[in-house]
């Protein structure tokens, strides 16, 4: 459908060139490529921004915007999983698949699906997250949202004195995953409830409402879904995507500095951007 309306338009498609550079002339550009010169009146760069380097990511688009004045903003990866080493990836190994919970970063909060990886955590709400993180930052991590961990934990206590405190946890955890965290806190599973502290059952939980750590980092451009930042939008005409230190060449999509959560967003940009420059072009 799209190379029908292409050629109704009388477009046409180049595979398999590359393009070496970009000349500004008095009637629009020079476009120098591997095949040749090119010439257009007015020049669209929509090459994306450098996550998923294997589909021919580049910083194509960036080097471009420079090229003609214009400022890239803090580039990074974006909604993509963290990473975990050492002390803290043997700390969570085996519990690959178990998926809850609430994240939070600063202000920042997502409640949706998470998982434990065998590399750190991913899931919607880690990827969310993500974005907002920077390294060094804390993240928080609440495994049951909506429930008071601590208020469950005094009222088994007192209902069912004689009940483990490991079987009084995996009612409201997967067994997994709350046999590792009374492990990390060295509280035995086969503990009766009647015999734990007040001081004891806080820092369970702690551990299970505000799990606090520092990611080593993220995966990376490779697996990340956006780039976040890009070309400053301070320069680019709202309504047509215009570069407004160079009349006729426009930036649409990803390399440019906007970007949102998952679930369509950032495709709805790209296209709604290119949408807003097509009418114009």
């Amino acid at each position: 459908m799209l190379l029908e309306d292409l050629a109704d338009a009388g477009g046409e498609l180049y595979l398999g060139i590359s393009v070496e550079g970009v000349l500004k002339t008095g009637d629009g550009f020079e476009i120098d490529t591997s095949k040749g010169i090119l010439t257009a009146e007015k020049l669209v760069i929509a090459t994306g921004g450098l996550s998923i380097p294997k589909m021919g990511a580049t910083g194509f688009a960036y080097d471009i915007a420079r090229q003609f004045g214009h400022d890239i903003t803090e580039i990074r990866a974006g909604l993509v999983p963290f990473t975990l080493g050492g002390e803290k990836l043997a700390a969570i190994e085996g519990l690959s698949g178990v998926s809850l919970t609430r994240v939070t970063c600063g202000k920042a909060s997502f409640t949706d699906g998470f998982l434990f990886t065998h590399r750190g955590l991913s899931g919607p709400a880690i990827l969310q997250i993500s974005s907002y993180w920077k390294p060094g930052q804390t993240i928080e991590i609440d495994l049951l949202p909506g429930m008071n961990a601590l208020e469950y934990l005094l009222g088994r206590r007192k209902d069912r004195p004689k009940q483990t405190l490991g079987n009084v946890v995996a009612e409201i955890l997967p067994r997994r995953l709350s046999d590792r965290i009374l492990e990390w806190h060295d509280l035995p599973p086969e503990s009766r409830m009647a015999d734990l502290s007040n001081a004891a059952l806080q820092t369970l939980a702690d551990a299970v409402n505000r799990w606090t750590f520092i990611p080593d980092g993220t995966e990376g451009y490779r697996t990340a879904e956006v780039t976040l930042g890009g070309i400053d939008t301070r320069a680019l005409s709202s309504q047509t995507m215009e570069s407004q230190l160079c009349p006729g060449l426009y930036f649409i999509g990803e390399c440019v500095d906007v970007t949102g959560w998952l679930g369509g967003y950032n495709f709805q940009w790209a296209w709604s951007s290119g949408w807003a420059a097509g009418q114009v072009v």
